[in-house]
């Protein structure tokens, strides 16, 4: 199994050699480490030049997003298998062990991903809760990918999954022009065509953004036009009976109006409960956010702490 790593890089000078340094630390390496800099204005990529490794190539390119970042990257990449690795994120040293035992044992499937650690402001680690896994032991098949993903925290992490290039090339990459959810996409498409081969042990370190842990205001507004929900929405009307792709679709509505919700603004977050409700009208937490709507925004941002952020 021949592997590159892909590591998009934009402003992240003061993580990118932690990041790095978990792939060269691996208990087995890489054939490759592609760093696309997406056009960093920090000096990050001179921090990722002046390492001047065999391993590692560094290609630039103007800022264009890290989906774009990501497909150049890919592009770029000379093996079967890319395996992706955000720059403020890192590799446990058995990560790619884990990912080519996976293969082994899976062969068919073109995806492979591990469990991994969410880590705070304070370096505090937690792993990704998972349900309705079909699998028992150490790792497994996930073929209702929805399923899990709508009840848990998300099974794919763009920095614990590797991918046949074969596979991201034949949905299109990452899709462009998306500034937030451009991963739930990409891993929809993966899910709605192939199975995926997991390790429940966590082999990655995901660090959080303090926006994603409810200590601060969402740093970002949702996109209008809502491309991943209609891309979502898309997925539904052709894959019907997918397990589970109505209450996922529900549940990326259900983040939406989170998002609106603690940015005070009401009437969105009341829209897209509504369009929450109408794929799953089961989801309780929706109507959870529907009865927030009438409390004072003070209320809201610390029940939001305290409850729903859990």
């Amino acid at each position: 199994m021949k592997i590159s790593v892909v590591i998009p890089l934009y402003n992240k000078k003061e993580t990118v050699l932690r990041a790095l340094d978990s792939v060269l630390n691996q208990t087995v390496l890489p054939e490759e480490i592609i760093v696309v800099n997406d056009g960093s204005t920090d000096g990050s990529e001179q921090v990722v030049a002046q390492l001047d490794h065999p391993l590692i190539r560094l290609v630039s390119q103007s800022n264009q997003g890290v989906s774009a970042a990501r497909n150049r990257g890919v592009a770029e990449a000379k093996n079967e298998w890319i395996a992706f690795l955000d720059a403020d994120d890192e590799w446990l040293p058995e990560f790619f062990q884990t990912i080519t035992e996976l293969h082994e044992n899976y062969p068919d499937c073109s995806v492979a991903a591990t469990a991994y650690y969410m880590q705070d402001t304070e370096s505090r680690r937690e792993r990704n809760h998972l349900s309705k896994l079909k699998f028992k032991g150490d790792n497994g098949i996930i073929d209702n990918y929805f399923q899990v993903a709508s009840c848990s925290h998300p099974p794919l992490n763009s920095s614990a999954v590797a991918i046949k290039k074969e596979a991201i090339e034949s949905i299109g990459g990452f899709p462009a022009g998306v500034t937030s959810g451009e991963d739930l996409l990409t891993w929809a498409r993966l899910a709605a065509v192939f199975t995926i081969a997991y390790a429940i042990k966590p082999q990655s370190v995901f660090t959080q953004d303090p926006a994603h842990l409810y200590v601060s205001k969402p740093n970002r507004m949702p996109q209008n036009p809502d491309i991943v929900g209609m891309n979502l929405a898309a997925i539904a009307r052709a894959n019907k009976r997918l397990p589970g792709i109505r209450r996922y679709v529900s549940h990326w509505h259900k983040m939406r109006s989170s998002i609106y919700l603690r940015l005070g603004m009401r009437g969105e977050s009341l829209r897209e409960s509504i369009i929450s409700l109408s794929y799953y009208p089961l989801n309780f937490k929706v109507m959870l956010y529907l009865l927030l709507l009438g409390l004072p925004a003070s209320s809201i941002s610390h029940i939001f702490r305290k409850s729903v952020g859990k």
